[in-house]
């Protein structure tokens, strides 16, 4: 009986111990020293270039995470889920930040693994043809031939689009992306399907046959990369959620009727380990979100891609987070 007591104590007592520890994200991450997020490798969302160094709007919105807890945008690490394994890092919480989508949360069955947090970026399934092409919107393509990659969600995307406007296309699946690119770029097909960050970085090498090509403005189908955290600390889910929406906020005009910039939805929140000057110091290290975007997709970047859906709701676009009304 004596026994049992104390290996009931002692359970008790590591129980109370596990859970303070996963409660305590921020204190982990100030004694770690670093913030560290991971996601799919996506153009102008997160890529690596040769000496591993990341770049990218995810991993500038895991910058300005670090700036408001550990003062110093350059403090995190980034990691890319490839395969199941990767993955690990999520439901093992070795990371603190997931940049995912529906899919990748349903096909990983991490549902249960994760707190939903606010959107980051809206992708789309589009499609790109060439600038000389006659068609300006993607039901002009009817009876046209779409290079593709067979069994992805793009392909789903394609007939669930023209099934609705109940209109025949000529489909020419592939498996390898490279085999698929060469021949859009030489105009076996009139149209090329993909993930618009994609199709944007498809642009950038014309072929041998110098290519020039648009995206039709009309994505096939839309869906978000969102922040999650994990579900063992509430507290951190809420820093995290606050530093996207101070992004997002920041990015409304200063007017005589309301505030902008910094302004726009003041946060003091001692509880959540954060300091008075957390926000200043978070615009100061990677700037609003119209400049994050800018930098990484948009007219400063290499992908230039217009900010369309991506644009707060005051200019017409969907990002929309708390402000003072």
């Amino acid at each position: 009986m004596r026994l049992l007591l104390v290996l009931l104590t002692l359970f008790g007592v590591c129980s109370s111990i596990s859970v303070a520890q996963a409660g305590s994200v921020v204190e982990r991450v100030k004694t770690r020293g670093v913030v560290r997020c991971g996601s799919v490798e996506r153009p102008g969302l997160a890529s690596a270039d040769g000496k591993g160094h990341w770049s990218g709007l995810n991993v500038d919105v895991c910058r300005a995470i670090a700036a408001a807890v550990l003062k110093s945008p350059d403090k995190i690490e980034y990691h890319e889920y490839e395969t199941k394994k990767d993955f690990d890092a999520v439901r093992n919480n070795q990371d603190d930040v997931f940049f995912l989508t529906g899919s990748e949360i349903n096909e990983q069955k991490l549902a249960g693994k994760l707190v939903p947090g606010p959107t980051v970026f809206l992708e789309s399934h589009g499609v790109m043809v060439a600038s000389t092409s006659a068609a300006h919107h993607v039901g002009d393509l009817a009876k046209d031939t779409i290079c593709f990659m067979i069994g992805s969600s793009v392909d789903r995307s394609l007939e669930a689009y023209f099934g609705a406007l109940h209109r025949n296309w000529y489909r020419r699946p592939f498996s390898e992306d490279g085999e698929m690119i060469d021949t859009y770029n030489v105009q076996n097909c009139h149209g090329v399907a993909g993930e618009i960050t994609t199709l944007a970085t498809i642009r950038l090498d014309p072929g041998v046959n110098k290519l020039s090509s648009r995206i039709l403005p009309e994505p096939l189908i839309t869906f978000p990369v969102i922040a999650a955290t994990g579900t063992e600390d509430a507290q951190w889910s809420a820093l995290v959620a606050w530093t996207v929406n101070t992004l997002v906020s920041a990015q409304r005009p200063e007017t005589r009727w309301y505030a902008g910039g910094a302004k726009a939805m003041p946060i003091t929140a001692p509880e959540l380990g954060l300091d008075q000057d957390w926000q200043r110091r978070v615009l100061a290290g990677v700037g609003n979100y119209g400049n994050i975007f800018d930098r990484n997709l948009g007219k400063s970047s290499s992908l230039k891609l217009d900010s369309r859906l991506n644009d707060n709701q005051f200019r017409g676009g969907l990002l929309l987070s708390p402000f003072l009304e």
